[in-house]
């Protein structure tokens, strides 16, 4: 594989995550999620479980909406490297969360600090998430509050 070739598949990867963290970020849209996953695709956390599946990932971000019901999901320290076949990759990426979890009709104002391991496929042409695997270093409830505040952009606005 050549540098340019891995720079451009590094690049692609970095825009799926971002894509993933956007959809995430507009209310968990499950469809538009579980697309981002191969068929087989597994989505897994010590703290949130496992889903193992397009189906099954889509019904975890169907139930994680109802009790998120606003976030910031801001990806950190990328680190991409290509198989050499330039058709599969690993990736670790940090995240710092600010996010609003629903309890009935009560709202709290929370940050989440964590990190993804993840695996990627390119499948015609297009990389896809074969695994993440997200570990949780701490969820803390928020000293102030932005609950209540929370404006999220809707989808026909990312156009």
């Amino acid at each position: 594989m050549s540098k340019t070739d891995n720079a451009a598949a590094v690049l692609q990867i970095m825009n799926l995550k971002n894509r993933y963290m956007e959809l995430c970020d507009i209310g968990y849209p499950s469809k538009p999620l579980g697309a981002l996953f191969v068929e087989d695709g597994v989505w897994t956390s010590p703290v949130f479980g496992t889903y193992e599946g397009r189906d099954e990932v889509e019904r975890f971000f169907d139930n994680i909406s109802a009790s998120i019901v606003f976030a910031a999901h801001l990806a950190l320290n990328p680190i991409i490297d290509v198989a050499a076949d330039g058709q599969s990759a690993k990736g670790r990426w940090r995240i710092l969360m600010p996010f609003t979890q629903a309890d009935g009709d009560k709202r709290q104002a929370r940050w989440i600090l964590g990190d993804y391991a993840e695996d990627y496929v390119l499948r015609d042409g297009a990389w896809m998430f074969k695994r993440i695997d997200f570990f949780v270093n701490f969820d803390v409830p928020h000293e102030g509050t932005w609950a209540g505040l929370e404006r999220v952009r809707s989808h026909k606005q990312l156009g």
